[in-house]
């Protein structure tokens, strides 16, 4: 085993502390780039390492800091980096300071071949179909064609948000309309909040699984999964089949707590896939300051997969 891969005594212990809603990508480059929310949800920054344990000691750069009034003013979360066509993409949500739950996504671009060099543009709102409280934008690309998955709020319902996928026109612009993937059903789902966020995608054995996380973020948050056919229309909600219990929850004897809103990766080799995500060390978090606490920290762990092909986060026996 290479030092670099991610051993069973690494899984122990935070990656990184103190930074929710983790993403890591490996780019053609040799580099894991790092992403996510810090405490203080004033600033967007990266980190970049040759392995993904580098990424803990790597310095982060800051990219991009939020406004003083106005759109993108506060609480800014779950940066994610992605890079489509030749350019760097940021996407990330965020409020104003004269509302700061009036949380939108919006979109950073880079035209120089380093993100840590070259200027950040704001490339604006990426708008959906209606306008309302709007996070967590990943995207992905399946047989050339690129896709944004996000968590938004139905007007007409109830559940603070639901998830939403659609083409993209550009790496700026939804292709709509837009497809709802899913929305808080289970009792799993709305514990304290009912809620279906940070969705994650992972490309393999022919299918295309989405993790997504569920209920308030204390130690109830917890990740559920969404799979459709690689070769399925994928803007069609009947393609997606969605797991009626969760896949990865709090593990009391492992000391993580409310695990949710993870990344995907991998080896250097390609041949082992890692899980990034956040939970905290510890269950005790008033629930109306969760979001202030600022121990969720960034936990990696090697995936292993069943005997359909299916990926498995967590051996349920044992918890």
């Amino acid at each position: 085993m290479n030092i670099t891969d991610i051993t069973e005594q690494d899984e122990k212990s935070p990656l990184i502390r103190q930074r929710a809603d983790p993403f890591v990508y490996f780019h053609e480059d040799g580099y894991y780039y790092f992403t996510a929310s810090v405490p203080e949800y004033d600033r967007i920054e990266l980190r970049r390492a040759w392995s993904v344990k580098g990424l803990s000691e790597a310095d982060p750069l800051v990219i991009w800091r939020k406004h003083a009034d106005g759109p993108m003013s506060w609480h800014i979360w779950a940066p994610e980096i992605h890079f489509i066509n030749g350019k760097w993409y940021i996407y990330f949500a965020a409020g104003r300071a004269e509302d700061p739950w009036w949380i939108r996504t919006y979109v950073l671009e880079n035209t120089s071949r380093d993100p840590f060099t070259g200027h950040w543009e704001e490339k604006g709102l990426l708008e959906s179909e209606w306008d309302s409280f709007m996070l967590d934008t990943t995207v992905f690309e399946n047989h050339g064609k690129w896709y944004a998955v996000w968590a938004q709020k139905r007007a007409e319902r109830t559940e603070n948000s639901a998830l939403f996928l659609a083409e993209l026109e550009s790496p700026t612009k939804l292709k709509l309309p837009q497809t709802l993937l899913s929305i808080p059903e289970f009792d799993w789902e709305c514990r304290g909040f009912k809620v279906n966020e940070g969705a994650a995608v992972l490309k393999r054995n022919g299918k295309i699984f989405i993790t997504y996380s569920a209920s308030a973020t204390d130690s109830t948050y917890c990740m559920g999964l969404l799979v459709a056919d690689e070769n399925a229309d994928l803007t069609k909600s009947e393609s997606w089949t969605k797991s009626k219990e969760p896949v990865f929850v709090t593990d009391e004897k492992a000391g993580i707590f409310g695990p949710g809103h993870n990344s995907f990766t991998h080896s250097r080799d390609g041949k082992t896939d890692y899980l990034i995500y956040h939970a905290r060390p510890y269950a005790e978090v008033d629930l109306a300051f969760a979001l202030y606490d600022p121990n969720r920290h960034t936990w990696v762990k090697q995936i292993k997969y069943d005997e359909k092909g299916y990926p498995v986060f967590q051996d349920k026996g044992n918890l």
